[in-house]
């Protein structure tokens, strides 16, 4: 029997993880389909419990759906815990809907290919602390980095980094606003970029970078106003495409207990990208 797996959000239509997904179930030669479903925002729970009864096995969750479904779900890991929110769920045997974040692993994973010391006692700079942030500052903290979370308001920065209470402190992680974050950028190790001002094609007011890595969680044109400014200030940059990728491996691993293999999944997504950049 095909097994239905899919991506929950709102919009949804530009979702690239039905391409990822569907190419990985045609190499693994998996008997399911996977769809892009939008379900808007206050909808979840309906939304979940009319997929339970289509049978549905597995959901990647986007925005804004991301803090509810970990509140619905009935077993959420600790991991999805710690960070506020859920972007992977799965219905094993038991009939209920459990919740992970890859999220998390996925950034890690990306980060492996472009820096090449550890983590740990590095100082990053993260700029955001909104929903998104929350996986990363997660990932960094724990892997032993020192945090420097700079957002426009302070107190959502502060609020974030007092979860980790005194291992934060002991780790050196620091609240700032985003004016006092970008002048400390130098001193920093390498920085993720959080904001979503690039889907405003916004700016930030860069120091120069003198090489060190500039990481926008985002991708396509979201990223590329503020990639092209880091870039042209002396950084070395770097988007989101291949969290999305990896995260989206991270689920699937989860549904069929198969680690995919993440090349080919990423060449196609960027080739969807450059094909609708022109």
């Amino acid at each position: 029997m095909t097994k239905l797996y899919g991506v929950i959000g709102d919009p949804i239509a530009q979702s690239l993880s039905p391409m990822i997904h569907r190419g990985w179930m045609r190499e693994h030669d998996i008997d399911a389909e996977y769809l892009a479903m939008q379900i808007p925002a206050g909808e979840l729970e309906d939304g979940l419990d009319t997929l339970a009864r289509r049978g549905a096995s597995g959901l990647n969750v986007t925005m804004p759906h991301k803090h509810d479904a970990l509140a619905l779900a009935g077993s959420v890991t600790p991991r999805a815990k710690t960070i506020g929110a859920a972007n992977t769920l799965w219905r094993p045997r038991d009939g209920t809907w459990h919740a992970d974040n890859t999220d998390a692993p996925g950034f890690l994973a990306t980060l492996a290919g472009l820096i090449s010391a550890p983590l740990r006692g590095q100082r990053v700079a993260v700029l955001g602390a909104g929903g998104a942030a929350r996986a990363i500052v997660y990932a960094l903290h724990s892997e032993g980095a020192s945090i420097l979370l700079a957002n426009r308001t302070l107190a959502r920065a502060q609020n974030l980094i007092a979860e980790y209470g005194d291992q934060g402190q002991a780790q050196g992680h620091q609240a700032v606003t985003l004016e006092t974050g970008l002048i400390a950028l130098k001193e920093a190790d390498f920085v993720v970029n959080t904001t979503s001002l690039g889907f405003q094609n916004g700016l930030l007011d860069l120091p120069a970078g003198d090489d060190k890595l500039f990481y926008d969680i985002s991708y396509g044109k979201a990223a590329k106003v503020i990639l092209t400014q880091a870039k042209a200030a002396g950084w070395r940059i770097a988007d989101g495409l291949p969290m999305l990728v990896y995260q989206a491996a991270f689920s699937f691993e989860r549904w069929f207990d198969i680690l995919p293999e993440t090349g080919l999944a990423l060449e196609r997504a960027q080739a969807v990208i450059d094909a609708a950049n022109g």
